[in-house]
């Protein structure tokens, strides 16, 4: 089976300091790939590079794409890049607000970005989203309500119905349970379980929480200064550490 993206060398600085270095994989379809580190190691700056959301300095990020095969996503022109991230990409941040629109309705918000790629039916946008919103667990009847009157937790489900409407192929996701309380990320992280596996779809999770990947992420990378420092099956990396770091963050859950 063919990647569906491959990464080779990426490597991105500012100034004199690292934020990724010389990054390569392959991810494969109905893959979860999860990429851990302290605070600092270039997880975030890894993910942005691989989302079109920074451009990495040297470096290829190729994405099979369903019309034209293998392209290099640095050397598509800006509007193919928006409409790939409309369509086959989506990017679930940590802070659901910076993926919602918190002055259009919850059934609003879902519905643009149906709207993006073409729908027009209003009863059709609006039934998808009502769709989308019970398999989230947001009742239908906040439809008409603002993204501002939900809780936390809430908002971040919005944020994945949003982004999972159009059927995406690959989905980023930075911290998607950070600031949220135990029992709320304990929901969250079932919902995104059911959701990738029904779906198929690949994903790339940055997180600190390695219960987090020990849960969603059928791989793991290891950041530690910008570089990745082990890799492998995410039971046996977190299982069996063999690189010092790894050990360390290992370990500090362990004690807790």
């Amino acid at each position: 089976m063919s990647p569906l993206l491959s990464v080779r060398g990426v490597t991105k600085r500012y100034g004199t300091h690292i934020g990724c270095a010389d990054v390569s994989f392959d991810l494969h379809p109905g893959e979860v790939m999860g990429i851990v580190g302290e605070s600092g190691s270039g997880k975030t700056t890894l993910l942005n590079c691989l989302a079109g959301q920074l451009a990495p300095d040297t470096g290829e990020v190729i994405f099979d794409t369903r019309a034209e095969g293998p392209r290099d996503t640095r050397t598509m022109s800006e509007p193919e890049r928006r409409m790939l991230a409309r369509t086959d990409w989506a990017f679930v941040h940590q802070h659901a607000r910076d993926g919602l629109r918190m002055g259009v309705s919850a059934g609003g918000n879902v519905g643009e970005r149906l709207m993006a790629v073409g729908a027009r039916h209003y009863g059709d946008i609006r039934g998808k989203a009502l769709d989308w919103l019970e398999r989230v667990e947001i009742d239908g009847a906040r439809v008409d309500d603002r993204p501002s009157t939900f809780s936390g937790g809430m908002q971040q489900r919005l944020q994945i119905a949003r982004n999972l409407v159009t059927g995406p192929r690959l989905v980023f996701m930075d911290e998607p349970t950070g600031g949220l309380d135990v029992s709320v990320q304990a929901r969250l992280l079932d919902l995104l379980r059911g959701l990738v596996r029904d779906m198929g779809l690949s994903a790339i999770i940055v997180t600190h929480d390695l219960a987090v990947v020990r849960l969603l992420a059928d791989r793991l990378m290891v950041m530690k200064s910008g570089h990745v420092v082990e890799a492998g099956l995410t039971d046996q990396v977190l299982d069996d550490p063999q690189h010092a770091y790894t050990q360390l963050l290992v370990s500090s859950v362990l004690q807790v």
